[in-house]
């Protein structure tokens, strides 16, 4: 394709520039008709529509036609044209052209059309180009020789501040930039002030006009739209309202700038009259610098015009696209973002079927025309690429389009029920094939369907300006407003889903048992609007009362937030006691409910909040009641229910240890685990009875509005076994969700009790016994697994914080001294095959039970041989992670083992002799122990460890100590290895015997005196 460098003259161009209401358009029409033939391009099909009105009412029916990409009135000797601006050929012999609105050739989405027609296309004789002030510098710098002419605003516009919807003036245009906004303005103006006229750019000519003539015949005051008034639509509008200042402009949301809200506020005052403008209660006021500028029209200039080439390449689908990726040669030009019609076509170039067809230079011109099929549908360019694909393939293959096809669709829209949004759609869809129907050489019959899609179009257009006038045009209203200055009797009525009707006229909702009228309304018509609609309510609220009492369950549910809702309405809400299980309930009622009818509602709310509770609760609500425990077991399910199911094992130790077998399988019967961590209720660790635990919990504690309440539903719900915690949240509320609280993540309680099963055979190990266990160390420390990882879903840092908030401790070796130890201590072949025979803990095997299926069980279980190439492995591991395949820094080897009083390590700072605050750790709300920088020294006071052994009251040792667990005490801290012997050889057990703890006698003033008599008793 050969180029030519663009050459542009303004000779016998006229540029006639301005703010609004400056004639500039009516000044057009006069130079038109002066001549022997004109067009005229006008941005919108509705302005368009507009102006050809006019100058048929100037020239005659025959002496104009009327070119839009969707309509065609084309008489056959007419002079005149007018067009939109898409519609404007790029050459033509006329003797007149005007182009109206030229600053949109800053616009994004169709400034390159805009641009292209006022650089190129002229007039025989006369050339005007319309639009604002701030094209005057860039048509100077493009169109050398161009005449400019300025024409002042006919009348004054003024800044009326902030103003709330209700109290704006009437012939007022409320202007926002979405449908849903716009639809919303206007269902408030109807209820307030009688009614308004919408127009936004989706809807059909037809029903702009009539929307348009609603308000112009005085039938509503006021009007709300869209930035689609400031084009050019002449209205009698005294004051214009912004209720947004923002817009989504196809890319983008973004602010209005100056020249944007200029355009719509000029809309206010017409020809002499002045106006006014500003914003509504929602927007910020403008500010004075603004405020100067809109009212003297004074705004920024525009620096560069959209553009787009128009020598097109046909030779193949791939020429095309690069001759649409040429750039301006033209200071002031930027090459326009890609188009509906150029996006379709990159969409339709990956196709194969698009390839192979397109194999001609006529065959890709014809691509590129049905490429041009406008987006009215406002869908995916993937999906309107593929409407494309149909009716090209059935223009190359055809010649024409399928009319089977197109009838098919044609028929679909051919509907006028539904509501506003069905009906906007159908018209978009229909306009579609309007467009086809005027393409020329599209159809075998075009006349024919041009007559029926316009027809379904004015059809559906009707429809759709019945509905928008009965959603948004109430009559009665301004009749309503009459009689109560009349002091005429209203009536009143209550529809079935609880509209308060006055006179026909929506005065508010009736939701459960409390009436709220609508806003807006103040004074003594607000009084009598009241005092109708409460007359209706009297005998409505004993209605419902009746229909409540004789709900089912069903019919009621109680909500996060505490409320107790009937058939969707709130009814009661919940209000915390001493006995958490108990809520109190409040009816939310009017005065109106009275006597036993209220008295009817608040009985059946109760019975149904004691049944919620005592159902999705049902394992604690029978531990509550039951009667068969005794002793201890009795206690213990007593915290159980005050803590909502969850105790911490360390706080009731003591009561653990003395509660006998009878009493540990009684409670076991309700549900209750002893867990080596906690003592729960499994069956509460899911969503609905956590969620409610959690709403229980926080109508006692006020904790409705605390960080955190509710967010951890969800998560428990997902599945999730350990979530990272966070600062701001209430940290009971991890308890109450089934988590325990561990630093920098929260893990599910019976996924801990998980992971103490998996340490329990590590510790229970003794070397030379059988096959150390994957993660075993020396029997008295561990290493991580991946299967404890695994279960947690955590990194080895979170599974180094989860461990040392569960009280264990970490000795830290390097990879070499790990691999040594592992690589010295390999079972020997007689060792490996004494481990047939497994070994048993001395431990008290009282606490479980071996009918007991909880993890527990393992303690007295023998412990499964794994094969002897996992010590193997377990060092090559080490002895690979020791050597230094990088020059990295190995990181040191974690050995975990638990912690207890006899644990010298004690946190910096920290004098010896305080040993007694270093092993006790904060409480959480709740009752749990802050873990968060915790002390080393902390002493677990389950009577089960994880190793399986019981604390003893002298810090763990009991009356018989073995040689590790001396070294493990720090008897021979630091002293090395013994030369006189073989420290890599096992050496036997020694004992030493201690004397037993004296007790200390028991006040008989203490009021524990009893408790304590029968624990004796129980020993016995």
């Amino acid at each position: 394709m050969i180029t030519h460098p663009m050459i542009l003259s303004g000779r016998s161009v006229t540029a006639v520039l301005g703010p609004t209401n400056t004639g500039k358009t009516h000044f057009a029409i006069e130079r038109m008709v002066a001549h022997g033939s004109g067009m005229i391009g006008l941005p919108l099909r509705l302005l368009a529509r507009e102006v050809y009105t006019r100058v048929v009412e100037r020239v005659g029916v025959k002496n104009v036609a009327l070119v839009t990409g969707e309509e065609k009135i084309s008489p056959p000797n007419a002079r005149f044209s007018v067009c939109t601006v898409e519609a404007m050929p790029r050459e033509t012999k006329v003797a007149f052209v005007a182009i109206d609105e030229v600053q949109l050739a800053g616009d994004l989405e169709r400034g390159h059309i805009f641009t292209d027609r006022l650089l190129h296309l002229r007039g025989r004789e006369e050339t005007l180009l319309l639009g604002s002030a701030t094209m005057k510098s860039i048509l100077l710098q493009l169109l050398p020789g161009i005449t400019i002419v300025e024409r002042p605003r006919l009348s004054q516009l003024f800044y009326a501040g902030q103003k709330k919807i209700t109290r704006l003036p009437q012939r007022t245009a409320i202007v926002a930039f979405s449908a849903d906004e716009v639809y919303a303005i206007a269902e408030l103006i109807r209820r307030q002030r009688g009614g308004a006229a919408v127009v936004l750019g989706a809807l059909s000519p037809r029903t702009r006009n009539a929307q348009v003539g609603l308000y112009q015949a005085g039938e509503v005051e006021y009007l709300v739209a869209t930035d689609a008034i400031g084009m050019g639509l002449n209205l009698d509008v005294d004051h214009v309202a912004f209720a947004q200042d923002r817009k989504f402009d196809g890319y983008q949301f973004r602010n209005l700038n100056s020249g944007e809200l200029g355009q719509i506020a000029g809309r206010a005052g017409r020809h002499v009259k002045d106006g006014t403008f500003g914003v509504t209660g929602r927007v910020n006021p403008f500010d004075d610098e603004l405020v100067e500028r809109l009212q003297n029209h004074v705004f920024d200039p525009v620096k560069v015009l959209q553009w787009r080439t128009a020598q097109f390449d046909y030779s193949s689908v791939t020429a095309l696209q690069r001759s649409l990726d040429a750039v301006p040669r033209i200071e002031g030009l930027t090459r326009a973002l890609p188009a509906t019609d150029q996006q379709s076509l990159e969409f339709l170039s990956r196709y194969p079927e698009i390839a192979d067809l397109a194999d001609r230079p006529e065959r890709v011109e014809k691509l590129w025309e049905a490429c041009a099929l406008p987006d009215y549908r406002r869908i995916t360019p993937a999906q309107h690429a593929d409407l494309i694909q149909s009716l090209y393939f059935d223009l190359v293959r055809r010649g024409t389009v399928n009319e089977d096809f197109l009838a098919e669709q044609v028929r679909r829209a051919d509907r006028t029920d539904g509501e506003i949004d069905t009906l906007s759609a159908r018209i978009a869809q229909i306009r579609t094939w309007t467009y086809v129907s005027n393409r020329p050489g599209w159809l075998a019959d075009p006349t024919h369907w041009q007559e029926k899609t316009r027809e379904i179009e004015d059809r559906l257009s009707d429809a759709l300006h019945e509905r928008l006038t009965k959603r948004f045009v109430d009559r009665r209203t301004s009749v309503l407003m009459k009689r109560l200055r009349e002091n005429a009797m209203l009536e009143a009525e209550i529809s079935v889903n609880g509209d308060v009707f006055v006179e026909g006229h929506a005065m508010g909702q009736l939701s459960g048992f409390r009436f709220t009228p609508i806003s807006g309304m103040d004074g003594s018509d607000a009084k009598a609007v009241e005092a109708a609609a409460h007359r209706a309510l009297a005998l409505e609220f004993e209605a419902r009362a009746a229909r409540l009492h004789a709900s089912g369950n069903g019919d009621l549910a109680i909500g996060s937030d505490g409320l107790v809702r009937w058939v969707g309405d709130p009814v009661a809400r919940l209000v915390g006691t001493d006995h958490i299980l108990h809520p109190r309930v409040l009816v939310l009622a009017d005065e109106q409910l009275t006597g036993a009818a209220r008295d009817h509602v608040a009985a059946r709310i109760e019975r149904f909040v004691n049944h919620h509770i005592s159902t999705v609760l049902k394992p604690l609500d029978d531990l509550s009641r039951a009667e068969d425990l005794q002793g201890l077991a009795k206690g213990i399910a007593f915290q159980l229910v005050e803590n909502l199911g969850v105790l911490f094992r360390r706080d009731v130790a003591d009561d653990v240890k003395s509660l006998d077998q009878d009493g540990r399988a009684s409670m076991r019967r309700y549900g209750v685990r002893f867990g080596a961590y906690h003592i729960f209720m499994p069956a509460l660790l899911k969503p609905a009875p956590a969620e409610l635990i959690t709403l229980l919990w926080a109508l006692k504690h006020d904790g409705l509005d605390k960080a955190g309440y509710g967010d951890l539903i969800p998560v428990l719900a997902a599945g999730r076994t350990s979530v990272v915690t966070d600062a701001s949240y209430e940290r009971t509320f991890y308890k109450l969700a089934g988590f325990r609280f561990l630093g920098k993540r929260a893990v599910r309680i019976d996924i801990l009790e998980r992971l103490a099963d998996l340490i329990r055979p590590l510790l229970q190990w003794k070397p030379g016994s059988n096959a150390r266990p994957d993660g075993a160390y020396d029997g008295r420390r561990f290493v991580t697994t991946t299967a404890m990882l695994s279960i947690l879903g955590a990194t080895p840092d979170d599974m180094e914080e989860i461990l040392k908030g569960l009280g264990y401790r970490a000795d830290s070796v390097s990879a070499e001294e790990a691999a040594a130890f592992l690589a010295a201590h390999k079972p020997s072949t007689t060792e490996t095959a004494e481990a047939s025979k497994p070994e048993t803990d001395s431990v008290d095997d009282a606490d479980q039970p071996a009918a007991d299926a909880e993890p527990e069980t393992a303690v007295s279980e023998p412990v499964a041989e794994a094969p002897a190439q996992e010590e193997v492995a377990v060092a090559e591991e080490a002895a690979a992670a020791a050597e230094p395949a990088e020059p990295a820094e190995p990181k040191p080897v974690l050995l975990w083992r638990p912690g207890g009083r006899s644990d010298n390590q004690r946190p910096a700072g920290r004098p010896a002799g305080d040993r007694r605050n270093a092993n006790q750790g904060q409480r959480a709300p709740g009752g749990e122990r802050q873990q968060a920088g915790e002390p080393q020294g902390e002493k677990r006071r389950d009577d089960r460890r994880p190793d399986g052994r019981r604390d003893q009251p002298d810090g763990g040792r009991g009356k018989f100590a073995g040689k590790g667990d001396r070294q493990d005490r720090g008897d021979r801290k630091d002293r090395g290895p013994r030369p006189d012997r073989d420290n890599n050889k096992a050496q036997p057990a020694r004992f030493e015997a201690k004397p037993p703890r004296k007790e200390k006698p028991v006040d008989p003033d203490s009021p524990f005196a009893k408790l304590a008599a029968l624990k004796e008793q129980m020993k016995k």
